[in-house]
C-alpha cells in the first residue's frame, strides 16, 4: 500500500510498470484510445501466482500504467491505467509478492475468511492468538485531522473554479452527445437548452463542443453523507462510491448514480428535508481508496472502514474547505460542491411533456464498462464551490469501455476478497468467478459440493438475494469436479449436463440499470443453468436423464455448421472453441435496423430445422444468434454479446421436440422485436473508436515514446 498516488506512481516507475508520454495529447478521445489499446496488450511484470489460478486465460493482460505528462489546455499530468493489471491492482493493495498480506488477492481473501467465520479458542493460549488476531480492526478507523491537508495546498473557489484546467477524459465518439447518438434519430437538439452554467463564459459554443463536451470523471471517490448525520463529528453514513460525473460547464457537473446505490439513497434523503446535498469528489489518496470505492459493502459499512483495513491504518481525513464534509487529507485534488435535490428523478422521457424541471440535466450518453453506450436521462445538477489539490498534483483517470480495462481488475480483486462473506451468506458456495464476457454483472460461475438434489436451483435463489449478487443476469452452477475458473469447462458442463427445458431457471427482477436490453429500467430477467449431475430426486420437471449429453465429433460439427451457414440471414456460424456444445450464429443484422425485426427468431427457428447429422445424439442444446460484426470465435465477444443483447424473458426461442434446446436471440433490436407485453426500449451502439482518432493515434504512435509497445 502507498500514502498517496504520489508514491505510488514512483512505485510503479521503480519496477517497469509505468510508462511515461511526455508529447502533448488531447483529454478529448486521444488519450483514451492510446489507454485502450495499451490495456489490451501484455503486461509489463508477470502475475501472481493467485492470479494466474484463478484467470488462467487473461492473467497477464494489461500493459503498462500511462503517466500523461502533457496534457492540452490542463494544468496537471493524466494517470490511466494505473490500476490496469493485476501486478499493479496487487501492489496496491499490499499483497504483491512480499506486500503487507503475502502474494495475490487470495491471501487478503485469507485474512477475511478467519474474521468473518472466526473459530472459538480453546485454551488460553489460542485466546492470545484471537485477540492479536482482531487487534488490528481497532485501528482501522479514518484518522481525523484538525488542520489542513495535503490536498488542500492549493484552494480556488467561486470565480477562481474552472474545471477545464483539470484532464478529464472525453473516451468515446458520443460521449455528452445528446442529439448525436443513434444517429441523430433517438433524441432532439437542444434538451438541455435551459439549463444554466452549461458552458464556458469564456470560449464560443463551438470551442466547448469540439474540446470538452462529454468529459468526465471516471476514476474518483465520490463523499457524501445521509441528511440525518449532517453536523455529526464522525457521520456513521459517510460513503465512497465510484460514479461518472459529467463535466457540463465552468463550475457546473452531472452526478449519475444508480438508484440503488448508498449516494442516491444520501441523495434521496436530503431531498425529503428540502436541501441541497453536500458532496466531495476526490482523487487520488491512499492507493487503497480507489478499490475500496467499488467494493460491494453491505449498506451503513462505510468504504473508509474498509480502506483502513486493506491500508493497515485509518485513512487521514482533513474539513472540507466550502462544504460539511471530511475528505482524505492525501488526495490529489478535491472537488467540492452541492448536488441539487429539486431535480427529478431517472427515466424521464423528454418526449412525454414533463418538463426536465429544475436542478435537473439530460446527462450522457457515455460508453460504460458493459461495452455499449448508456443512453441519457435525467440527472441532478451539482454546484461546484471549490476546487482544492496538493502541489505537483497529478489526475488519475480510466477509460470505461470494452473489457479488458482497468475496473476488470479491480472487479477481480472484489471476485476474491468477498468470496468468504459469499460464503457465509451462501454456505453451498465452494469458489466461483466472474468471466470476463459477463462484464461482471451480467454473469457468474459458481461451484458447489453438491450434496442433495436440486442444490444448484437452491444456489442460484440464494446468490439472486445476496448484496449485489442480485443483480446477476445469469448464473452457471457446476459441481466440484469442474474448474469454475476455465471457461471451456463451466459451457461445456452445461451443455453436458443442463438439459435445456428442465434445467434452465428463468425469474424476474432487478437488474444492473445499465442492462439496455431489459424491458425496463432496471428490471427484466435472470437466467440459470444447472450445470451439476443428475441426482435421483431431481425428477421434477421431467424424466432423469441417463447421464451426460454426448456432443458430437468435430468432423460432424464441421458438416452441421456448414448447413446452418446456409440459412438465410446467417452470416457465420460456429462451436467456439471456447464453448463445447454451443453454436454461435452471426445473423446479418444491425444496430436500428427496423426493417429486419424479428430476423433473430426467425433464423434461430430455421437453425433449429436443419439436419445435424449427428446419428443418434441428440442436436446441440444450445444456440446463440448474434448481430453483424461480432467476433464469433472469440473467447469473450460472442457471449458478451449474447448477455448483453438478450432479456430471458423476452428473447429465448425453444425448440421443444427430443432433448430440446434453447435459443438466444441476441441480434440488435428496435420497437417490433418485443414479445409477450416485454418491450425493447432504446438501444444503444458499441463504444468504438471513430476513423478520425484511429487515424490519428496510428500517425503518432512513434510520438508518443511507448517504446516496445506496439501500435
Amino acid at each position: 500500500m502507498y500514502r498517496d498516488l504520489q508514491q505510488f506512481v514512483a512505485a510503479l516507475d521503480g519496477v517497469g510498470e509505468l510508462l511515461r508520454v511526455e508529447a502533448e495529447v488531447d483529454a478529448t478521445l486521444e488519450a483514451a484510445a492510446i489507454a485502450d489499446r495499451v490495456s489490451k496488450m501484455p503486461a509489463p511484470g508477470g502475475a501472481s501466482g493467485s492470479a494466474r489460478s484463478n484467470d488462467p486465460a487473461f492473467a497477464g493482460l494489461g500493459g503498462p500504467a500511462l503517466l500523461f505528462e502533457n496534457v492540452a489546455g490542463a494544468d496537471f499530468p493524466l494517470l490511466v491505467n494505473g490500476y490496469g493489471s493485476y501486478r499493479r491492482t496487487e501492489m496496491a493493495l499490499g499483497c504483491a509478492g512480499g506486500g503487507r498480506w503475502g502474494e495475490g488477492f487470495d491471501a487478503i481473501a485469507g485474512v477475511i475468511g478467519g474474521l468473518v467465520q472466526p473459530q472459538p479458542p480453546r485454551s488460553f493460549g489460542e485466546a492470545i492468538g484471537k485477540a492479536r488476531q482482531f487487534a488490528p480492526l481497532l485501528k482501522i478507523g479514518p484518522r481525523r485531522r484538525r488542520g489542513a491537508g495535503a490536498c488542500q495546498d492549493v484552494v480556488r473557489t467561486g470565480g477562481d473554479v474552472d474545471l477545464t484546467r483539470l484532464p478529464l477524459l472525453r473516451c468515446w465518439p458520443f460521449d455528452g452527445d445528446v442529439a448525436g447518438i443513434g444517429g441523430g434519430e433517438m433524441y432532439r437538439a437542444g434538451i438541455n437548452g435551459g439549463v444554466a452554467g452549461m458552458g464556458h463564459p469564456g470560449m464560443p459554443d463551438e470551442e466547448w463542443e469540439a474540446r470538452y463536451r462529454g468529459r468526465y470523471v471516471t476514476f474518483a471517490g465520490i463523499h457524501t453523507i445521509h441528511a440525518d448525520d449532517i453536523g455529526e463529528r464522525r457521520p456513521s453514513s459517510h460513503n465512497i462510491g465510484m460514479y461518472r460525473v459529467q463535466m457540463l460547464g465552468k463550475d457546473r457537473m452531472a452526478m449519475h448514480w444508480h438508484m440503488h446505490h448508498d449516494g442516491a439513497r444520501h441523495w434521496r434523503s436530503w431531498k425529503q428535508r428540502g436541501e441541497r446535498m453536500p458532496v466531495a469528489i476526490a482523487f487520488g489518496g491512499e492507493s487503497v481508496l480507489p478499490y475500496a470505492a467499488t467494493a460491494p459493502l453491505p449498506p451503513g459499512i462505510s468504504e473508509l472502514l474498509m480502506a483502513g483495513f486493506l491500508n493497515g491504518r485509518g485513512i487521514e481525513m482533513c474539513r472540507g474547505k466550502t462544504v460539511p464534509l471530511w475528505v482524505p487529507a492525501n488526495a490529489e485534488i478535491v472537488i467540492e460542491g452541492w448536488v441539487r435535490t429539486d431535480a427529478g428523478g431517472p427515466g424521464w422521457d423528454p418526449e412525454g411533456g414533463e418538463p426536465l424541471g429544475d436542478g435537473a440535466v439530460f446527462e450522457g450518453p457515455f460508453g460504460d464498462h458493459t461495452g455499449f453506450y448508456s443512453l441519457p436521462d435525467r440527472y441532478p445538477v451539482v454546484e461546484v464551490t471549490a476546487v482544492t489539490h496538493r502541489r505537483g498534483a497529478v489526475l488519475p483517470a480510466t477509460v470505461v469501455g470494452l473489457p479488458p480495462q482497468e475496473d476488470y481488475y479491480l472487479g477481480k480483486a472484489t471476485e476474491r476478497l468477498f468470496l468468504p462473506l459469499l460464503k457465509v451468506l451462501v454456505p453451498d458456495v465452494e469458489d466461483y468467478d466472474l468471466p470476463m464476457f459477463g462484464a461482471f454483472h451480467n454473469c457468474a460461475f459458481v461451484k458447489i459440493e453438491k450434496a442433495y438434489p436440486l442444490q444448484a436451483r437452491r444456489v442460484m435463489s440464494s446468490i439472486w438475494g445476496a448484496g449485489q449478487m442480485a443483480w446477476t443476469k445469469s448464473i452457471f452452477v457446476v459441481d466440484g469436479e469442474t474448474d469454475v475458473h476455465d471457461q471451456r469447462a463451466v459451457m461445456g458442463a452445461a451443455a453436458r449436463w443442463c438439459r435445456p427445458l428442465r434445467d434452465v431457471e428463468i425469474v424476474r427482477g432487478p437488474l444492473d440499470i445499465l442492462d439496455h436490453a431489459s424491458p425496463h429500467l432496471g428490471a427484466g430477467s435472470k437466467i440459470g443453468f444447472d450445470c451439476t449431475p443428475r441426482w435421483d430426486g431431481e425428477q421434477a420437471g421431467g424424466e432423469l436423464p441417463d447421464g451426460p449429453r454426448e456432443l458430437p465429433g468435430d468432423d460432424e460439427l464441421a458438416g452441421y455448421v456448414e448447413r446452418v451457414k446456409g440459412v438465410a440471414g446467417v452470416l457465420d456460424a460456429c462451436v467456439p472453441e471456447s464453448a463445447p456444445g454451443w453454436l454461435v450464429v452471426e445473423v446479418d443484422r444491425g444496430l436500428n435496423e427496423a426493417d429486419r425485426e424479428g430476423m433473430g427468431r426467425r433464423v434461430l427457428g430455421e437453425v433449429f430445422a436443419v439436419e445435424t447429422g449427428f446419428g443418434s445424439a441428440p442436436g446441440l442444446p444450445f444456440v446463440v444468434a448474434v448481430g453483424r460484426g461480432v467476433d464469433i470465435r472469440s473467447r469473450v465477444d460472442g457471449f458478451f454479446h449474447w448477455l448483453a443483447n438478450m432479456d430471458p424473458g423476452r428473447d429465448v426461442v425453444r425448440r421443444e421436440d427430443g432433448a430440446g434446446a434453447l435459443g438466444f436471440d441476441a441480434t440488435p433490436k428496435t420497437a417490433g422485436d418485443g414479445r409477450d407485453g416485454e418491450p425493447v426500449r432504446g438501444w444503444p451502439p458499441v463504444v468504438e473508436e471513430d476513423a478520425g482518432t484511429r487515424a490519428k493515434v496510428d500517425r503518432r504512435w512513434a510520438a508518443y515514446g511507448l517504446g516496445g509497445v506496439s501500435s
